[in-house]
């Protein structure tokens, strides 16, 4: 089969292997001690920042509460009395009925029931404090991962198993790692001020399950592999990443347009040269050097050597030689053979002027 060089667009990627990455993950513990109440979440469920999550029985603090109060009515009773003598005494002073010691000692009396008022408050904030800690709510919006304490269980902040986990989705991140020699390109491509665009492929490398753009470089080369980590940031609004999920990462540093395109079957090599089988107008093969640019998955520019509209030979390249005449057959004619002979047609091809079009002798 045979395909036709066509002028088109090209972009220039990076790739490399990555992993998708949360951008927060949260391990919920307690910060109080108590037997765990309820529990307001459904495994797996996504939740929003500030949804109840888990509540721990708040009795014991709502006491401790009572009793700071009770103990702060005492104490203020205690310094108003010590003010009302404080009073009696500088007015008695200026009578010289009462010494200058016995003065000053009802001055620190009332500085000292100050200093137990601001001690009971203290203790009030506390309580209020605990009680607040025992209706754990959600720091992040993400999604919950599975229970790990039942309710009725006593919790423990000094516990080494949290109550929770809960992982944000939207968005996420993937961090990829790519070889030190195309560090280069990419920071000259962010000093630029270009919004750098990143999909992620699924293993095979041939489906985008995701798309952002690259939001950060790490700040040092893994000398061992000899490769710098990036970070790529993705709305994933469909859910289609989930963490710790092995993706390969395609970074887009250009885009070449009006370049002349080939598909890459037509791409010919041996130990001296790089070059495709050209079918003139007679219908005879020529053996055409060529010079390539960038390659992708499925086309390759040709910077010298073709010009669009040539026409080049993609299949049965190895029957062929200088001079062979061929009678050209273009994708779309293979179909209609096949059809016709009921031979399923091959997948991925695509018409005359499709970057995936063949030929055949």
């Amino acid at each position: 089969m045979v395909a036709q060089a066509e002028k088109g667009d090209i972009g220039v990627y990076v790739t490399g292997l990555g992993t998708v990455t949360p951008l927060n993950t949260i391990t919920v513990t307690t910060r109080v001690d108590g037997q765990l109440m309820a529990v307001m979440y459904r495994e797996g469920e996504k939740v929003e920042k500030g949804a109840p999550l888990v509540e721990i029985d708040p009795r014991p603090f709502q006491v401790q509460l009572e009793q700071a109060e009770a103990q702060l009515a005492k104490d203020l009773a205690v310094l108003q009395n010590a003010r009302i003598d404080l009073k009696r005494y500088e007015d008695l002073i200026t009578k010289n009925a009462v010494s200058q010691q016995i003065l000053q000692t009802q001055r620190a009396t009332v500085a000292q029931a100050e200093a137990t008022i601001k001690t009971d408050q203290a203790n009030i904030d506390s309580a209020k404090l605990n009680l607040t800690y025992c209706h754990i709510t959600s720091p992040i919006s993400g999604r919950i991962g599975l229970r790990l304490v039942d309710p009725g269980n006593f919790v423990s902040a000094g516990a080494s198993t949290p109550l929770l986990v809960i992982t944000q989705t939207e968005p996420i991140s993937v961090i990829f790692t790519i070889p030190e020699q195309q560090v280069p390109a990419v920071r000259a491509a962010r000093k630029a001020g270009k919004s750098i665009p990143v999909d992620a492929m699924d293993r095979d490398g041939k489906k985008v399950i995701g798309s952002g753009g690259l939001t950060t470089l790490d700040n040092q080369i893994d000398q061992t592999t000899g490769t710098l980590r990036l970070r790529a940031t993705m709305p994933n609004t469909d859910d289609a990443l989930f963490p710790n999920q092995f993706v390969n990462s395609r970074m887009l540093l250009q885009k070449k347009r009006g370049v002349t395109l080939i598909p890459n079957a037509a791409v010919q090599r041996n130990g001296q040269m790089t070059f495709v089988y050209l079918v003139k107008n007679d219908q005879s093969v020529e053996i055409r050097n060529v010079t390539l640019g960038t390659v992708d998955d499925q086309r390759s520019e040709v910077a010298s050597g073709i010009k669009p509209h040539d026409v080049v030979v993609t299949q049965g390249v190895d029957r062929l030689q200088a001079g062979t005449k061929v009678m050209p057959m273009w994708p779309e004619e293979e179909d209609t053979r096949r059809r016709e002979q009921g031979t399923p047609a091959p997948v991925a091809t695509s018409g005359r002027n499709g970057p995936n079009a063949g030929t055949k002798r």
